[in-house]
C-alpha cells in the first residue's frame, strides 16, 4: 500500500502523535514532512505530527520532562537518539555532554509524564541502549535486556530498532513488540547514487564481513547483489583486557582473491573505526580495486584523522553512514563520507504501524534492491 493511502483509509485505532527527545529533532523534523506530506488532503491532515515537549534539567544535573498537549488516546511514537553525544546541560556550572543513561533517563521521564492516558507507545530508538552489552560473560550486567523489560514495565507497546547489535536481545521481551530493521536498500541505493559506474558483479564486485559476528548482514548484502561472500575473524589476546575487551592480536581473511575489484565491508558500528582501516589495508595491499565501508552507526568515537589520511592514502574509497543517531557537519564535510538518509523509511513505518498495517514486507527488502539495480544497469547499457 502506498504511503498516502494509508491515511485515507482511516483504519487506525488512535491519533498519530510524535514526541521527540532532545537530539533527536533533526531526523525526526524529516519524518515529520513526510508524514505531513502524505497525510495531506485527507482526514488526517495537519501541519505537524511532532507533539510538544520539553526535557529541563536543573544545574543540579536533575531532570524532568513536560507534556505541552494532550495525548489522550493517542498512538504514541517517541523518537530517542541515546547516543547523540552533541547534546549538552549545565551541571554545577559546566558544560556536560548527553550519555546514553541521560537520554535513557529522558525516555522514561517522558513516558512517566504520558501517565498512561495514550492509547499505545511505540519507541523509535534507532540504535538499541545498551545493545553492545546485550549478553552475560563472568560477573557483568545486562544493560539492554534490563532496559527493555523496564520499558515493557512502563507500558511501551513496541520497541523499533535499527540494526541490532545481537536481536537475541528481544528474547528479554517476548509479549512486547519488537521490529528490528536494516538498513539494506537506503545503503545501496546511497552507494549507487555516489558511484553509479560500479560495477555491482561477480567478476567485479566482493562483500566481505569484518567479523563472524557481522557474517548475516553480510551474506545478505553478497545474496542480493549474486556476489561472492568472504569474512575476517579476529584473533584477540585473551590474557589482557584493554577498554573494557580483549585487544585484537591480527585480523585474519578468509576467502577468495580480491584483486581488481570493488569490496565492501558492512558491519553495524564504526566505534574508533581500527578494525575497518585494518582491513582496508589488507584489501588494498592484495589488490583491492576500491575499498567501500558501510556502518549503520557511524560514531567515529576517536575522531576523523585517521580515516582523513587512509583516503588520502588511497586505503579508502568511500564510508557510508545512516543518519540514524547524530552526523556531525564536520563528518557530512569529509569527501570519504557519504550519509544515507532513512527518513522516509521510518516514516513508512510509522504510518502503517498508526494504521494497522502489517511492516513484514519492509523487513526484507529484497524486491525494490533488484529493481534498484536493475535501474542502475539499465542506466549504464
Amino acid at each position: 500500500m502506498e504511503a498516502e493511502q494509508l491515511f485515507h483509509t482511516g483504519n487506525h485505532f488512535g491519533k498519530l502523535g510524535l514526541i521527540v527527545l532532545p537530539g533527536s529533532e533533526e531526523l525526526a523534523s524529516k519524518i515529520d514532512k513526510w508524514l505531513v506530506q502524505w497525510a495531506a488532503m485527507g482526514p488526517e491532515a495537519q501541519d505537524t505530527f511532532i507533539v510538544p515537549v520539553d526535557c529541563p534539567r536543573f544545574q543540579s544535573g536533575d531532570g524532568k520532562a513536560l507534556l505541552h498537549d494532550s495525548v489522550r488516546g493517542m498512538d504514541l511514537y517517541i523518537l530517542a537518539d541515546t547516543y547523540n553525544y552533541n547534546v549538552t546541560y549545565n551541571l554545577f556550572g559546566y558544560q556536560n555532554h548527553m550519555s546514553p543513561d541521560d537520554h535513557y533517563a529522558n525516555l522514561k521521564r517522558i513516558i512517566q509524564a504520558i501517565g498512561g492516558k495514550a492509547n499505545s507507545i511505540t519507541v523509535i530508538m534507532p540504535q538499541l541502549y545498551g545493545g553492545r552489552q546485550h549478553r552475560r560473560s563472568g560477573r557483568e550486567s545486562l544493560d539492554c535486556a534490563c532496559a527493555l523489560q523496564e520499558l515493557q514495565a512502563m507500558g511501551v507497546k513496541n520497541i523499533v530498532t535499527f540494526d541490532a547489535h545481537d536481536n537475541r536481545v528481544q528474547n528479554a521481551v517476548p509479549l512486547m513488540g519488537f521490529d528490528n530493521l536494516m538498513p539494506h536498500y537506503q545503503v545501496l541505493k546511497a552507494l549507487f547514487r555516489r558511484w553509479p559506474t560500479i560495477g555491482a558483479d561477480r567478476q567485479n564486485f566482493m562483500v566481505v564481513s569484518p567479523d563472524e559476528g557481522a557474517m548475516n548482514r553480510n551474506m545478505y548484502y553478497s545474496s542480493v547483489l549474486g556476489v561472492n561472500l568472504g569474512m575476517f575473524y579476529k584473533r584477540r589476546d585473551y590474557s589482557k583486557i584493554v577498554n573494557g575487551r580483549n585487544p585484537i592480536v591480527a585480523h585474519e581473511y578468509l576467502g577468495e582473491s580480491v584483486t581488481g575489484k570493488t569490496v565492501l565491508v558492512a558491519d553495524d558500528i564504526i566505534a574508533s573505526g581500527e578494525s575497518m582501516l585494518d582491513i582496508a589495508r589488507y584489501m588494498k595491499k592484495n589488490g583491492a580495486a576500491r575499498f567501500f565501508a558501510t556502518a549503520t552507526y557511524a560514531l567515529f568515537t576517536s575522531g576523523f584523522a585517521t580515516f582523513d589520511k587512509a583516503y588520502e592514502d588511497g586505503m579508502i574509497d568511500g564510508v557510508l553512514g545512516t543518519n540514524l543517531t547524530y552526523v556531525s557537519e564536520e563528518l557530512r564535510q569529509k569527501p570519504w563520507f557519504i550519509e544515507v538518509d532513512c527518513s522516509k523509511y521510518i516514516s513508512y513505518i510509522v504510518a502503517s504501524m498508526n494504521h494497522d498495517v502489517s511492516v513484514s514486507h519492509m523487513l526484507d527488502p529484497h524486491d525494490r534492491i533488484v529493481a534498484l539495480l536493475e535501474r542502475y544497469a539499465s542506466e549504464q547499457a
